[in-house]
């Protein structure tokens, strides 16, 4: 660890203060942004020891030089860390997804502001709100701006030395009503931005104030007789309260705050926002991170909570969460029950819809590339040497010992192919004996492979733990495949994996892609065995009861069901019917039979 020797002095030198720190490897390259409470503990535990993520261990390798910078407060760090984050895009630090796909409102920087919908932030001192995920909301909310206020839509550069010189005329928007006309000076700008200032507050969610303020403006209009004045305020009054029914209310509570859920598997993680505001939902979307070194929920909670609310420039007192997490100056609560527990559950559905939609259109788009990336994430999870583009999967049924069979199913790019499904029922093994089950079909089936030329698996997954994995294993020796195709075996308790030769089971995330892809191969296995068992138990049974007429052998039982499938279309068939299939005698006793037991 020679690479210790090189910053050793600098890690002494650190102090025990909130802070962030930047690490750097040989070529100057900046690896990574962190944040600390106390900056001398927190860089100190990277050297101290191994770390079980390989990524983690890798980054700490690279490292040949630290900075800092201290904070007053952890608050100022966790803040300043995802500025440089967001700046510099360390290789080792989560990833933010771009959100360029998504809708803006702008209230554009000029002495009459216009207000309008784009999908560009350009830094010249205007304000944008959003971004919204619902292109209807944000059309909807300029719509209604645009029927109570009269913004312009031109894009005329009103300076006031332009006005004085009389340089524009006002066009149609001023003779039908929408423009007040302050291209010609027929709006003051004091009015104008006060207009602007209404659309910040329903921007953002706060139509109280403003519907609070419209009314006593109408009461007073109507109280000196201005009658037509009073109508066109309450207009705009049912249009605002018409608006704010519309939005989902979902709290009875006065409750302004910010509510944040996570979803992740191995590779990213999803974290929805609900924006409330007095008990309506102003605003959600759903922030998508890439982690890098294996990183907590927590951890990409407390990220995605300060780049949301500043991205949404968020106030709010008070934020709800799934569990604790350490945030500075505001009231972190994660509910157990009522009002606040169902918003969390609302936007945890969010959260999962999110993810789900991705996956679907990933799908939909390119199938092949979704298809591959799952394979290569087997290869890697189960350590195998090739993609797992054919994969087999065998499951024993011997309920209550009897009638045992087993059920081969087959998967190709990680999908199943039915057509390649296979039963075998067992011939060499008496009693419920699962091992020798085992050590029988796994022969069976590659022998014959084998003798047809036809392909292999490159996996096969064995539904059981050790016991079943080396009976497959002793199958595959005699067959001279062993070490050939690769072999796991799969424990239902803990759905822990199993190899050859290794008493130690590997367990793989309960989220990951790979655990569902085994699982589903193994589930759909146990599917179909049970219902051959059952079937043939089944079959079993009515050849049973036919075989009670005297004179009626197993050869005769099996050819009347094979034809008429029910014991119940049996016993309703005519002589002759009966007499053309298996002959008078046979048929005289099959009629009596039955005359008999009604």
């Amino acid at each position: 660890m020679n690479y210790l020797i090189n910053i050793e002095f600098q890690i002494k030198a650190l102090p025990e203060a909130p802070g962030i720190y930047k690490f750097f490897d040989a070529d100057e390259k900046l690896l990574y942004v962190g944040k600390a409470k106390s900056l001398k503990k927190r860089v100190s535990s990277y050297f101290n020891k191994n770390h079980d993520s390989a990524k983690l261990n890798l980054l700490v390798k690279k490292i040949q030089r630290l900075e800092y910078i201290v904070t007053p407060s952890e608050q100022d760090a966790l803040l300043l860390e995802n500025t440089l984050i967001k700046k510099y895009q360390p290789k080792y630090n989560v990833n933010l997804k771009d959100d360029k796909t998504y809708p803006w409102i702008c209230i554009k920087n000029e002495p009459f502001p216009r207000v309008f919908q784009t999908r560009k932030k350009i830094a010249d001192g205007s304000e944008y709100y959003g971004p919204y995920t619902s292109v209807t909301m944000l059309r909807t909310l300029l719509e209604l701006i645009r029927e109570l206020y009269t913004i312009r839509t031109c894009n005329l550069l009103l300076s006031d030395d332009n006005i004085s010189k009389h340089k524009f005329r006002v066009c149609l928007e001023y003779h039908i009503g929408k423009c007040s006309g302050p291209c010609e000076n027929k709006q003051s700008h004091h009015d104008y931005l006060l207009q602007i200032d209404q659309v910040r507050q329903i921007i953002k969610g706060d139509i109280k104030k403003i519907l609070s303020n419209l009314k006593e403006k109408m009461n007073l209009l109507a109280k000196e007789l201005k009658f037509e004045e009073a109508q066109l305020l309450k207009q705009k009054i049912d249009k605002l309260e018409n608006y704010k029914h519309k939005s989902t209310v979902i709290t009875n509570l006065n409750l302004t705050a910010d509510v944040f859920s996570i979803i992740s598997d191995e590779k990213w993680a999803y974290i929805n926002y609900l924006k409330i505001y007095e008990g309506s939902l102003i605003q959600s979307y759903t922030l998508e991170l890439t982690k890098k070194l294996e990183e907590t929920d927590a951890e990409l909670l407390q990220i995605a909570i300060t780049e949301l609310r500043q991205k949404f420039e968020s106030d709010a007192k008070e934020i709800i969460v799934p569990f604790k997490i350490e945030y500075e100056g505001i009231n972190v609560v994660v509910p157990q029950r009522g009002d606040k527990k169902l918003l969390l559950e609302l936007s945890e559905r969010n959260a999962k819809f999110y993810r789900l939609d991705k996956l679907k259109q990933e799908r939909i788009k390119n199938p092949e590339r979704h298809t591959e990336r799952i394979l290569q994430t087997m290869q890697k999870d189960l350590r195998l040497s090739e993609l797992p583009d054919y994969i087999e999967c065998f499951d024993n049924s011997n309920l209550q010992g009897t009638n045992a069979v087993s059920a081969c199913v087959v998967f190709k790019n990680a999908r199943p192919s039915k057509k390649d499904y296979r039963h075998y029922n067992i011939k060499t093994v008496e009693g419920p004996d699962d091992f020798a089950s085992m050590r029988e079909v796994i022969y069976r089936r590659y022998k014959r492979l084998l003798e047809e030329k036809q392909p292999l698996p490159k996996l096969i997954v064995i539904d059981g733990g050790k016991g079943q994995l080396s009976a497959a294993i002793e199958s595959l020796e005699k067959l001279n495949l062993k070490g050939k195709i690769a072999v796991i075996g799969i424990a239902k308790k803990l759905e822990e994996i199993y190899y050859p030769g290794d008493s130690l089971p590997l367990y793989i995330d309960k989220r990951s892609e790979t655990l569902k892809v085994i699982q589903h191969i193994r589930n759909e296995a146990h599917r179909f065995g049970i219902t051959h068992h059952r079937n043939k138990r089944s079959k079993a049974g009515l050849e049973s009861e036919l075989s009670k007429i005297k004179g009626i052998g197993e050869k005769t039982a099996t050819l009347l069901l094979t034809k008429f499938k029910s014991l119940k279309r049996i016993k309703e068939l005519k002589f002759d019917e009966l007499h053309n299939l298996v002959g008078a005698q046979k048929a005289k006793l099959i009629i009596d039979f039955f005359n008999k037991s009604v």
